[in-house]
């Protein structure tokens, strides 16, 4: 449904400073960089269903900050920020019919969130595959969980090692895991099944977004570029308490949360630790990164179990 900017050409009879919205006590990353200047250069532009500037940054005015990360602050909100996928529902159609095609270790099956039975929901929630509706007040001020659960969905191969979330936060979102440490395995799935789908999308004149200084586009901005998160479930209890772990994360270039997600904190020492970047890096560069600095974790910890110290292995920055 195309978005109404009669509420921006009403905003458009008064001067931009009267309408640039008050962010001095805001902690995220779109009141950094909204200048009055550049909220006056572009609040007059919008997309051709209306989404304007105002639009953009209302999840950021409507949320402050959060109190343990800084926040993005700005969405891509409509079709056309996309061109190429159009509505919830035609994408759904065509993302089930593109993984219904895969075969061999990839074949599987779509659950759609508004006709799954009881049964049904209950193993995606033991397989800790499930989404639920978005709550968070940064998502409902994007409009994320408009006409919700219509065209959203959830696939997942037979081996339960590959997972496509359907218009969840982007329209998709892949997923390859496996417990162990096998992270070659695990993105060899990773590629050979986006290559698969994005193969079937191109044969009916639809592929992804993506543009060569930007990368891949995504909704939250922060994962422009390769939209890649590769993560491990690793135990530190020994060092993820030390003083210097938020720093030796930050010079890996890697980040940590709960098992839990992005909000969650880590229960008995196990962290999720993921690479920190999207942008400025190939995915094969990201992996790496992440299997390299999980190994240094690793020995930190061993070391900091039998009491000695980790100074001499604290990396330079990446």
């Amino acid at each position: 449904m195309p978005f109404s900017n009669s509420h921006n050409t009403l905003k458009l009879r008064f001067p931009a400073e009267d309408e640039f919205p008050d962010l001095s006590s805001h902690n995220n990353h779109m009141a950094k960089v909204l200048t009055p200047e550049l909220y006056a250069e572009l609040r007059a532009k919008s997309t051709p269903s209306g989404f304007t500037l105002d639009d953009v940054i209302q999840t950021g005015v409507d949320n402050p900050g959060h109190p343990y990360i800084m926040t993005v602050g700005c969405v891509a909100g409509d079709e056309e920020s996309y061109d190429v996928f159009k509505e919830r529902r035609a994408i759904e159609k065509l993302a089930v019919e593109a993984l219904s095609s895969l075969d061999g270790d990839l074949a599987g099956r779509y659950y759609a969130l508004k006709s799954m039975t009881d049964a049904e929901q209950q193993q995606l929630i033991d397989d800790h595959f499930l989404f639920d509706k978005p709550v968070s007040p940064l998502l409902l001020a994007s409009g994320m969980a408009r006409d919700w659960p219509d065209a959203r969905g959830i696939w997942h191969n037979d081996n339960k090692t590959f997972l496509v979330w359907v218009n969840e936060e982007d329209h998709l979102r892949v997923i390859s895991m496996q417990k162990g440490g096998d992270m070659k395995e695990v993105f060899t799935r990773f590629c050979n099944g986006l290559t698969q789908i994005e193969t079937l999308f191109k044969s009916k004149n639809y592929e992804f977004m993506w543009n060569p200084h930007l990368g891949y586009i995504l909704t939250c901005p922060s994962n422009l570029g390769t939209g890649l998160r590769a993560g491990v479930h690793i135990k530190l209890p020994h060092l993820g308490k030390h003083e210097k772990f938020s720093e030796v994360l930050k010079r890996l270039r890697l980040q940590k949360r709960g098992t839990g997600g992005v909000d969650t904190a880590a229960v008995g020492g196990v962290f999720d630790v993921s690479n920190a970047d999207r942008l400025g890096f190939s995915e094969v560069e990201l992996v790496q990164m992440v299997v390299d600095g999980v190994k240094l974790l690793t020995e930190m910890e061993r070391r900091l179990e039998q009491g000695q110290a980790i100074d001499d292995l604290v990396p330079a920055q990446k």
